[in-house]
């Protein structure tokens, strides 16, 4: 498969560490020393489904497909408002798709898992096209009374376009049976048969273990795809990294030995957006101008449950 097209949307609404020092017990000091993070986007006048919508469009236009185009939708995304319908089909209809659909929740990951469902799909001959959205609000996961979690995220949403080509060299999908983030979500309907009292809880994080956990998850992921590929890491162009904070990411560099301009990273205006962190950075640098045709690119991320996987493809769009 290769990546014909790339969009995302961003929240109007934007956060900085000053406005949350004015109900929070911290400052921009603080924030940004631990995790790089400056400002963040969060949903406030839009929805989810709004800014998916605007990220599919956007990624269609740029491979210069219509909605009829495309064979198939894949969604990741880890909470929204609906259990049912997926989200993915309330894309589909907005965008006036024809396809069948279906959502993925790999937490941080689901973006690059997307990529490896729609590849093998691609190479079995089923679907030519396929649109792979990554819609996250994460900021609705947080207790907004604790700092420790709710400074690290922001919201938003990307999609890529993938059709037949030749461009992804080698995908690596890892699980691990940790649990150093856990959302538990609002009880479920009660059945005359249960007698619990399933309480919801906001999202919580062992900071500190998770970003021994992630860093050496990644450097694993990293090395096995660089091996499969036969590749060294100076023969990377571009590391993508998930934007989750930007101690990890240097953690990451420096184990690689690389330069920082091969690790881009947009987590000081984004914060963590979970799955949809690569592909709106990804985004970002194609419309900068960064990506050049030709480019070979490493994705890594890690997340809750705990997940991680990597990748390597070559950009093959055009400026």
């Amino acid at each position: 498969m290769k990546i014909v097209g790339i969009g995302s949307a961003m929240p109007s609404l934007v956060v900085t560490n000053d406005m949350l020092s004015e109900f929070l017990d911290t400052s921009d000091e603080w924030i940004v020393t631990r995790t790089g993070i400056k400002t963040r986007r969060i949903i406030s006048t839009e929805n989810l489904v709004m800014l998916a919508t605007d990220a599919a469009n956007k990624a269609l236009e740029k491979a210069g497909l219509s909605p009829l185009d495309i064979d198939y939708i894949i969604c990741s995304n880890t909470a929204n408002n609906y259990v049912t319908p997926s989200l993915s089909s309330i894309i589909q209809g907005e965008i006036k798709a024809q396809a069948p659909c279906i959502d993925i929740n790999g937490a941080c990951t689901g973006f690059i898992n997307g990529l490896a469902i729609a590849n093998a799909f691609i190479a079995a001959g089923q679907y030519k096209n396929i649109l792979i959205v990554a819609a996250e609000e994460p900021t609705r996961f947080c207790n907004w009374q604790e700092r420790d979690t709710c400074v690290l995220f922001g919201d938003g949403a990307a999609a890529a376009v993938v059709t037949v080509g030749n461009a992804l060299k080698t995908i690596h999908l890892n699980t691990s049976s940790y649990t150093d983030v856990l959302y538990y979500r609002r009880k479920l309907e009660p059945t005359p048969f249960l007698n619990n009292n399933e309480q919801g809880a906001p999202l919580v994080m062992n900071g500190r273990e998770l970003f021994k956990i992630a860093v050496s998850a990644s450097i694993e992921d990293v090395k096995f795809v660089l091996k499969e590929a036969s590749l060294t890491p100076d023969d990377i162009d571009h590391y993508l990294i998930h934007q989750s904070n930007k101690r990890m990411v240097e953690s990451i560099r420096q184990f690689l030995n690389q330069p920082e301009e091969k690790f881009p990273m947009n987590i000081d205006t984004c914060g963590n957006t979970a799955s949809a962190s690569i592909p709106i950075l990804m985004d970002e640098l194609c419309r900068k101008k960064v990506l050049k045709k030709g480019d070979t690119l490493l994705l890594s991320s890690f997340g809750g449950g705990f997940t991680s996987a990597a990748a390597i493809l070559t950009w093959e769009m055009e400026d």
